[in-house]
């Protein structure tokens, strides 16, 4: 079955890291338009990173502490997040083009304590 697989969230406290993974199952022929989206309670799915080919772009709020990377040997991406807020508490959601479909991750959860 083609499935995208998180792992990695938990609670930490600000200024910590935390490291997202996101790993394609199944019979996979090609990934590609990989993201990563957060959806904190009461509020709409955000964007937080992207990349495609070799090009990664982020949402503002997180440039420069968060950096989005793909392993191409084991088709995982990743979401490492450094210097974390309390704002960043969230549902972080993966999302990826697999065999040219939109499939998304069951979510994982990030709290950061103050």
């Amino acid at each position: 079955q083609v499935q995208l697989v998180e792992s990695g969230g938990g609670l930490v406290q600000a200024g910590g890291s935390l490291r997202l993974s996101c790993a394609a199952t199944g019979r996979i022929f090609s990934i590609n338009d990989m993201g990563w989206y957060r959806q904190a309670p009461g509020k709409q799915r955000d964007l937080v990173a992207t990349i495609t080919g070799g090009n990664a772009n982020y949402a503002d709020s997180v440039k420069g502490r968060f950096t989005i990377s793909r392993d191409n040997s084991k088709i995982t991406f990743y979401l490492q997040m450094n210097s974390l807020k309390p704002e960043d508490t969230a549902v972080y959601y993966c999302s990826a083009l697999l065999n040219s479909h939109l499939y998304w991750g069951q979510g994982t959860q990030v709290t950061v304590s103050s």
